[in-house]
């Protein structure tokens, strides 16, 4: 059976990362650090009611899908909504976004492919892409090849922060739809598919309305517009963007003392692409909830009161959204189907 760690990625190692650099991040703080490391993004005050909420991200081995396919367009729109939606979670509105490409020779071809990318995904998420810095590593990166890393800033107002603080037992959980795998658990979708499968990127796959390529290739959906509007016209109490770790890691992060979620995985149907990965990979359906989004990009937590709007709200904005759970008294924890998955 396959596992994220088995295909080169310890997400208990990265855990053990955060715990030891705590000591070392917090000896730097100053008075306009609000929070803590946990946050989706992090927050500065810059007076006494706005607060600037900064991200940084990149897409890990989606690349790979991007070289391999050659395709260099629509990458950058993932590196956007790594960054945009982390800050989205805190409640913030996204201001400006910088990107880093790091390549083995400059080619300005390519150059203006990705970039075309990150501009579509500024201009869906209605934020100003101001700069950035372009290094030509040729001992770091093979030809044809690239790295590319982004930083996004938001602003708030301090008394408007979402940070789950408010969730009560008897609220409920909400999930978006994502839009496939987003850029998340790609070494094992990898290994998977082209290893274990031995499928190429043009192969099309029962269940898939596209080629295998074009369906790992699929942007990562940007939720940025939608969650605006919900918490203009919603009280919304806590926002997790399910990225690295799944369900239970995102929305764990939102949970104060005493409150654990509990999720019913059978709420919603995840994408051809999930039962695609399990099946060929024969992986538990443990550790697919704990490496992939499986059909869920981001998580809300409104009052019982306010679901029937929310949901209206997003399908309004064209988010398919599902009621996939609800807060009860318990441990910190997120159980789905009763489990610690």
């Amino acid at each position: 059976m396959e596992t994220y760690k088995n295909a080169g990625v310890d997400i208990e190692a990265g855990y053990e990362a955060v715990r030891r650099i705590k000591k070392l991040v917090r000896s730097t703080y100053n008075r306009g650090v609000i929070g803590d490391i946990g946050l989706f993004g992090g927050c500065y005050a810059v007076n006494k009611s706005q607060v600037l909420v900064s991200a940084t991200d990149g897409v890990g081995t989606k690349l790979k899908l991007a070289f391999m396919m050659g395709r260099h367009d629509t990458i950058g729109i993932d590196l956007v909504a790594m960054n945009v939606d982390d800050i989205v979670a805190v409640g913030a509105r996204p201001l400006f976004f910088l990107d880093y490409i790091a390549c083995n020779k400059l080619e300005p071809g390519l150059i203006e492919k990705i970039v075309s990318g990150i501009a579509a995904g500024c201009k869906t998420s209605g934020c100003a892409l101001i700069g950035g810095e372009t290094a030509e590593l040729s001992d770091m990166y093979k030809k044809d090849e690239y790295d590319l890393a982004g930083f996004a800033v938001g602003v708030v107002d301090r008394k408007k922060i979402i940070n789950g603080k408010s969730i009560r037992p008897g609220d409920v959980v909400i999930g978006l739809q994502s839009s496939g795998l987003h850029s998340n658990g790609y070494s094992l979708a990898r290994k998977i598919i082209f290893n274990i499968g031995k499928f190429k990127p043009q192969d099309h796959v029962k269940g898939l309305k596209k080629t295998i390529g074009e369906e790992l290739l699929t942007p990562t959906k940007i939720y940025a517009p939608s969650i605006l509007k919900l918490i203009d016209k919603v009280k919304v109490k806590g926002i997790a963007h399910i990225t690295g770790g799944g369900l239970r890691e995102n929305i764990e992060r939102l949970l104060p003392p005493g409150c654990q979620a509990v999720i019913d995985r059978f709420s919603w149907k995840p994408q051809a692409i999930f039962q695609i990965l399990q099946l060929y990979g024969r992986v538990a359906t443990e550790e697919m909830f704990k490496t992939f989004n499986m059909g869920i990009g981001m998580a809300v937590v409104v009052a019982k009161k306010d679901v029937n709007k929310t949901l209206n709200l997003l399908q309004k904005s064209g988010d398919r959204s599902f009621v996939i759970g609800n807060i009860q008294k318990g441990k910190k924890e997120v159980l789905i189907n009763s489990r610690v998955i």
